[in-house]
Order: structure tokens, then C-alpha cells, then sequence
């Protein structure tokens, strides 16, 4: 049974949305302030948080902050009845994965939420998830193989060829410690001589661009194997 806390300070709202869920068979906690969600959330193990933004005290947006110091994972979705694109991307980036605008149909609310949680599980199994053919995700990384866009974090950045071949070659190797000679193999064929330090040198290119800006480091050394794929 999957665990939810619903931080919502309206209980007309929190009847609403914690009679539904618990039908479909969800465990519901309950917080009605900013402080006590945050609480709750450190002393136990949920599966996803449905955050509001308007709170008493603390609003969600630093609630939401708070409690990505420390868990970096956890789905939260905002409900919010600021429905402006800056309010929007404020809760955004404050952490939160989703939001959902009220007034809202529960049905709309139910799709988000096994999204959220899909693609937490996802993420938890560290898989590249192929969502088409040309369309590769791991993480918060997406690769569109088609047009060879390669966002992070929202952020678009910008690959040489061979770092582009590079990163698609990790992409499908998640998980699997990668030697120097596969990468060189894979990437530049097997003319090149195994002494070179080639691998290194764009390992470390592709570092600087893909995680130079991010906590949650992916790409990493196995040292006297080679490099993996993973989350931190």
C-alpha cells in the first residue's frame, strides 16, 4: 500500500481528497501546517507528498525546500490556487514535480499521482526509460535521440558529437560498471590505442556539462573498472 501525506490546511479539501484515496486503497496522513508536514515527513517513510501552497505559517513553497534538503527523491505535487505560469514555475523550482491547479477533478488528481509514483519507481530501479524509439530517461536527464536535444533539470545543454555518443553509450548501460576499453570500443571504434587517455578526458567533459550543476551526481568512477551510470 502506497503511503501519501496530504498537507493541506482546508479541511473541506483534505476530506475530499483523503476519502477518495484511501477508496483506492492509499494510505493517507494528514498535516494542516507547513511545520508539522515537515516534521511528519522526516519521521516517516512516504511515498509521495501533495503539497499545498497556501499554508499558515510556512507556505508550501518553503516547506517544500525544506524538505528537499534532505530528501531529494520523494514526489511532491502542489495544489495551488495560483494558477499564473511565474506562481507555477515558482513551485517548480522550489523542488516540487508536479502541480495541479484548484478547483481540480479528482480523476485529474488520481492520474498525477500514479504518474508521480511511476516514475519514482523508475527512477528508484536507476533504468534508462525508453519512452519512444528516439527518446531515452534516466533520472532528470531526457535525451531525444532525433533531434539530439539533451535536457537536464529543465535545462537544455548543449553536447559535442562524441560527448553526445558518450552519454547515449551510459544510457544504455545503466547500472553496468563500463571499462575503458568498452567505452572506447563503443564510442570511437576500435582504432584507438588502449594506452590512450581519451575515455578519461571526455568522461570528464561530460561531467562538467551534465553535472556540474546538480547534487545528484550520475556519472561516476569505479576506480580500476571503469565508470556506471547511476544515481548518488
Amino acid at each position: 500500500m502506497k503511503k501519501i501525506i496530504l498537507i493541506e490546511d482546508e479541511s473541506s479539501v483534505v476530506s475530499f481528497i483523503k476519502k477518495g484515496l484511501q477508496e483506492l486503497d492509499f494510505e493517507v496522513s494528514v498535516a494542516f501546517d507547513g511545520n508539522t508536514g515537515i516534521s511528519m515527513v522526516e519521521e516517516n517513510d512516504f511515498d509521495l507528498i501533495i503539497l499545498d501552497i497556501m499554508l499558515p505559517g510556512i507556505n508550501g513553497l518553503d516547506v517544500c525546500k525544506e524538505i528537499r534538503k534532505n530528501n531529494k527523491n520523494i514526489p511532491i505535487l502542489f495544489l495551488t490556487a495560483l494558477s499564473s505560469s511565474e506562481n507555477i514555475v515558482l513551485g517548480l523550482e522550489s523542488g516540487g514535480d508536479d502541480y495541479l491547479v484548484k478547483p481540480f477533478k479528482f480523476i485529474e488528481l488520481v492520474a498525477r499521482i500514479k504518474s508521480l509514483l511511476r516514475r519514482s519507481h523508475q527512477n528508484n530501479l536507476e533504468t534508462t526509460e525508453v519512452i519512444d524509439e528516439n527518446i531515452y530517461q534516466f533520472s532528470d536527464v531526457t535525451v531525444n535521440d532525433y533531434t539530439k536535444k539533451v535536457i537536464r533539470g529543465g535545462e537544455e545543454i548543449s553536447l559535442t558529437s562524441t560527448e553526445y555518443k558518450l552519454l547515449l553509450y551510459f544510457l544504455n548501460n545503466p547500472e553496468k560498471v563500463i571499462s575503458r576499453a568498452e567505452i572506447l570500443d563503443a564510442v570511437w571504434g576500435v582504432n584507438y590505442e588502449l594506452g590512450t587517455n581519451v575515455v578519461d578526458v571526455y568522461v570528464n567533459y561530460l561531467r562538467k556539462k551534465l553535472d556540474n550543476q546538480e547534487e545528484n551526481k550520475i556519472i561516476h568512477t569505479v576506480i580500476g573498472m571503469g565508470y556506471v551510470l547511476k544515481n548518488s
